[in-house]
């Protein structure tokens, strides 16, 4: 018998599902210039696993090197960012939050990156803030 995944996701248009065992390894925001223009937002808000434990599929799953460091996957159907990779951290998988049925249970722990923060992106939610990434694992 096969387990159930914990955690489940899927693009806008459905085409690219997310299959996750296992909990996060952290959620967080970040505001680094990249993420900005990626999601077309003020900031990207991530959920990292271990490598292993997300399985993604999908005929329109595609693949972006948006640095010689980084991979970034998207559906090529509608658009939708779907993960960030980086050989920063090799063994883990972020995951965009939004797409995950049960996004609300990823509660962010931080925000990276705020010296790139977009002025009116007020940050009063009293999470910690650092000026690079910064993970509770690390």
């Amino acid at each position: 018998m096969t387990r159930e995944p914990d955690h489940v996701g899927k693009c806008l248009c459905g085409e690219v599902k997310i299959e996750v065992m296992g909990d996060a390894l952290w959620v967080g925001h970040c505001h680094c210039p990249s993420c900005q223009k990626a999601v077309a937002a003020a900031f990207a808000t991530y959920a990292g696993f271990k490598k292993e434990a997300v399985r993604l599929s999908g005929d329109s799953l595609a693949v972006f090197r948006s640095s010689p460091r980084v991979t970034r996957r998207f559906c090529n159907k509608c658009g939708s960012p779907i993960s960030f990779e980086s050989d920063a951290w090799p063994d883990e998988f972020h995951i965009h939050v939004a797409l995950m049925k049960d996004a609300a249970v990823f509660k962010p722990e931080g925000h990276s990156y705020i010296r790139n923060r977009l002025p009116w992106a007020h940050m009063d939610d009293g999470l910690p803030t650092h000026d690079k990434f910064s993970a509770p694992h690390e």
